[in-house]
This record gives structure tokens, sequence and C-alpha cells, in this order.
């Protein structure tokens, strides 16, 4: 494992924050790919119903798991900082505390998904041929919350020591695992929804295991050790300061989207399935891009901890332009051959018909939101985390359940709702940028 560990207050930036992400991008693939596999799989072999059933789950199932990911963001930015530093004893002390923090947190969420799955998806006008399905998925794929928990626990320590294959190795093994017993579940077991369920749980619990494992088993600072583990005030405060607002934004974000699903139920249930289908774009492109997030975070956290200051302002403007690239290369894409993409999902043509007016508008907006994610990935590297949030929630989230009950309400067409994405993302950016560059002035260009 050592081996794999990289310097990142050394060397040629853009080689290295480039290779840095690669592994980043496959991981985050593979952990999009285990509920797209689900979606595939019901798709295919279980019908529209089974397909519209758990694509109904997506922004509710989004709405906990993308506050564990904000959370281990603070895992990430405040691990590379003392590792940067390189205080040994700060580093432990942080990786042992937020492994406990991260298994707390999901565990409350557990319960809150497993109690009140039907209520929060009647509020959402789940349609009623669909909710049954849609609770009994629920219900089964968070039992797996705290192994998600605890893998994005991992992830976020090694991406910080500069160390992103091996997660990718545990990951990819997990992924193999989850789309045999999807097939085998679905397909010999007929067990539907329920089938793809406990086939991404199995493989939640195989890839946390494999992470938690190789941290028991490393011998650096960041190491694990059944003796250290416990919760360090300080540290417990530094994670939170940084990761909850985080969280609550990714959280809140989702709320939003919630407002979104709302509008998208008030169509056909070709229409909702066709946006179901779609939306998995979303996470693939997503996925790529948050990895130069991560590498944003990692290599200005190191760099702030080492204090090199030339390298910091040079790490966020050279992931931002990866981010961007490599967002509008993914959308125009798939935007180009969208009916190919659908069809991995859906062989009804109404489908797929409706999921093109969602990929075609969003594929020309994905990589406009690098401006405002890596900015404010930016900005927590710097230790800032509530400002960003609040930015975030104002400009995106309020934005855009202002934007549904105006101008979708007097439109109410699809393409009115789908444009919401890249206004929002515009104002966000703006207001991020001038704040983050007001915070590099004062703590790093003084």
């Amino acid at each position: 494992m050592q081996q794999d560990k990289q310097d990142l207050t050394r060397g040629p930036l853009g080689k290295k924050i480039l290779f840095f992400s690669i592994p980043l991008m496959l991981s985050n693939l593979l952990q999009v790919l285990f509920n797209m596999a689900d979606i595939a799989v019901v798709g295919q072999f279980a019908g529209s119903a089974a397909l519209g059933s758990v694509g109904s789950t997506t922004t509710l199932v989004t709405l906990f798991t993308d506050f564990l990911i904000g959370l281990s963001g603070g895992i990430n930015v405040l691990t590379a900082l003392h590792f940067g530093a390189g205080n040994k004893k700060n580093t432990s002390e942080t990786v042992h505390t937020a492994l406990l923090i991260s298994i707390l947190c999901s565990g409350v969420l557990m319960l809150l998904g497993i109690i009140f799955p039907g209520q929060i998806l009647r509020i959402l006008h789940t349609r009623p041929e669909l909710l049954d399905g849609a609770v009994l998925y629920i219900r089964i794929y968070f039992l797996g919350i705290p192994a998600l928990a605890v893998y994005n626990f991992g992830n976020a320590v090694f991406s910080a020591v500069g160390e992103t294959k091996r997660p990718l190795y545990y990951l990819a093994f997990a992924g193999v695992i989850n789309v045999v017993l999807n097939l085998f579940f679905v397909i010999f077991c007929k067990m539907d929804v329920a089938g793809v369920a406990w086939a991404s749980v199995v493989s939640q619990y195989i890839s946390a295991f494999l992470i938690v494992r190789a941290l028991f088993k490393c011998k650096d600072s960041y190491a694990l050790g059944m003796k250290e583990l416990h919760i360090s005030r300080d540290k417990a405060k530094d994670i939170l300061r940084i990761g909850i607002p985080a969280g609550v934004q990714n959280a809140i974000f989702q709320v939003a989207n919630l407002f979104i699903q709302v509008g998208v139920n008030s169509f056909s249930a070709t229409m909702v399935a066709g946006n179901s289908a779609a939306a998995n774009a979303d996470a693939i492109v997503y996925s790529v891009m948050m990895a130069f997030y991560t590498a944003c975070t990692s290599f200005m956290g190191q760099n702030y901890g080492a204090g090199k200051k030339d390298r910091i302002r040079k790490s966020y403007l050279i992931s931002v332009g990866y981010s961007f690239g490599v967002g509008m290369v993914l959308g125009l894409t798939l935007a180009a051959f969208g009916h190919v993409f659908l069809g991995l999902f859906t062989r009804d043509a109404q489908v797929i018909k409706a999921g093109m007016y969602r990929l075609v508008i969003m594929g020309f907006s994905y990589g406009f939101s690098a401006f405002m994610d890596c900015t404010i990935a930016a900005s927590r590297a710097l230790g800032k985390s509530l400002i960003p949030t609040v930015i975030v929630i104002m400009g995106s989230c309020v934005f855009r359940i202002i934007w549904v009950y105006t101008v979708f309400a007097h439109f109410q067409t699809i393409p009115s709702l789908y444009l919401l994405y890249i206004f929002s993302w515009g104002i966000t950016a703006l207001a991020e940028i001038v704040y983050f560059v007001r915070v590099y002035k004062k703590e790093i260009a003084f």
C-alpha cells in the first residue's frame, strides 16, 4: 500500500492531478453503476413498472447518500491538511474519529430510510402504481447505508493521502458481485425490485469490509487501530464544521430536486420512466467531474498544510479546467448518442423518446456545473464551508424551487423544467467565485 501513496506537494500539477483523478473517476463510476445496474436489470427483465418504481427512488436515495458524501468531504479536507503538514498524531486522531462519526450518522439515516419511505414518496406524488415497489426498494437498500458510509470514509482518507488505486480495486470487485447478484436474483429468483436492492446491499458491505481491512493493515499515520478507536472532541468538531454544511448542502440540493421530481411526476408514467432512465446520465457525468473536485480538495489541502502557496491557486485552476472539459465532452456525447444510452435501460420507444428531452438539454449544460462545484471544493480546502453552503442553498436550491413555481408553472413543458439546471449553476457559480477570490486573498495571498 505504501508504494501507491503520492506526495501532492511536489511535481507537475497538470499531470499529477490528471493521474490522481483517473482512479477516482473509475471508483465514482463504479458506485454509480451499483444503482444503474439495478435500473438496467429491472428495465430489461422486469418491465417498465419495475423500472419506474426503482427510478422513482433515485432522488430520495441521493438525498441521504449525498449527505454522507458531504461528510466524507470534511474527512478528506482535514486528513489532507494534517497529512500534508506531517502531523502524525492529528492525522491518526482525525481518521479514527471520522470512522466513528460516519457509522453514527449513517445509522441514523438508515433508520429514517427504513421507517419513513412511504410518507416521503407520497409527498413526492409518486404514482400509485409505482409506490409499493418503490417503498420495498428503499427499505432494503437502506440496510446498506452504513456500509456505503464506511466505504466513503475510507475512500476519503486514501484520497487525502494521495492513494486512489486501492479503493478502486475494492469497488471493482464489489461491482462485479453486484451485477452477478442482480442478474441472479431478478432472472432466476424472480425477485424483481427486491432482488436488485439486496444485490446492492451485499456489494456495499463487501466494498466497506475490504477498505476498512486495508486501513487496519497499513502502517502509516492514517492506519486504523482498535486501541485508537475513539472520538476526539476537537477532531470531531473540525470534521463536522466542514462536513455537516457540505452534507446539508447536498441534502438540500436534493430537496430542491424533489420539487423537480414533483414536476416530472405531473406528466405521464412514460415521461417519468424516460426521466428515470435519462437521469442515469447525470450520475455518470457528475461522478467523473467529482473526481476533479476531490483532487482539488486533496491537492489544495496538502499544499495548504505544507505551506506551498504557489501550488494552491494552480491546483484550483487546473481542476476547474479538467472538470469543465470532461463535463462538456461527456455531455455532448450523450446528447449525440442518447438513443443508444437509453436503450440500455428500456426497450420501449416512447420511454426513449421521453428520455431524450432531458439528455439533449442536460448534455449542453453539464460542463458549466464545474465552475460552481469545483469552487466550492476549493473554498472547503481552505477550511471555509458555511458560507459556500449558504450561497449554494440560495443560488441553486431556492432558485430552483422558485423556478418550478414560476417559469415551469407558466409554460408547463418538460424543457422549461430541465432548463433550470444551467441557470441555477450559472448564478451560483458567479457568487461562489467571488467568495473564493476574497477568501484566497485573505488566507493565502498575503
